[in-house]
């Protein structure tokens, strides 16, 4: 027996030692902050690492030094990345050493915070569409819908009708309180 334990009044030993145990890590996904425009700096050093990290891209307008507008590829969620891996204390401090890194969302190394998979795969289902995307308020409140058909077909998210026919598919991470709207066919879509 360990040193960790102790003799109850009935006579059996019973062992303590799972209280100085760390805390197992858990697979699913994170999200860890960046300061401004280290999104992908922060993502390819992980990646050297052997880290699985998501940076969603979408396409957009972007002003250039002469005052015109050009075609520029940015992160979807501007200072977030997603990190997918079971983050315990040795891996939590090698990630924090990533130059660009703010922090990884949660309380604390232990406790840190998840973003549920089916956010993710929605979110990689919007990019791989390459339907235009466009940040859009966080919405909390609205009509939870699922897309039948289309490059989204699967996809859940809140429905913003614009016209008859086109509306805005919104897809949101709660933990990061951001969104992105997809325009979609409003025929394509399901309660949830």
């Amino acid at each position: 027996m360990n040193d960790y334990s102790v003799l109850r009044r009935d006579g059996a030993r019973e062992g303590f030692a799972h209280l100085f145990d760390a805390p197992r890590a858990t697979l699913g996904w994170h999200v860890l902050w960046t300061r401004s425009n280290f999104e992908r700096l922060v993502a390819e050093d992980l990646t050297a690492k052997g880290y699985e990290v998501f940076l969603p891209m979408v396409p957009q307008w972007s002003r250039d030094a002469r005052g015109g507008q050009r075609p520029a590829v940015v992160p979807m969620f501007r200072g977030y990345l997603f990190l997918h891996h079971a983050v315990g204390k040795h891996e939590y401090i090698d990630i924090c050493k990533t130059k660009g890194l703010v922090s990884i969302l949660g309380a604390r190394w232990d406790r840190l915070a998840y973003v549920p998979d089916r956010e993710v795969e929605t979110i990689k289902l919007a990019v791989e569409s390459r339907l235009p995307a466009a940040p859009y308020p966080f919405l909390e409140e609205g009509d939870r819908v699922r897309l039948t058909r289309g490059s989204l077909a699967g996809a859940e998210g809140i429905l913003v009708r614009s016209e008859p026919e086109k509306g805005l598919f919104v897809i949101s991470v709660n933990l990061l309180r951001r969104s992105v709207a997809v325009e979609v066919d409003c025929t394509q879509v399901v309660p949830a």
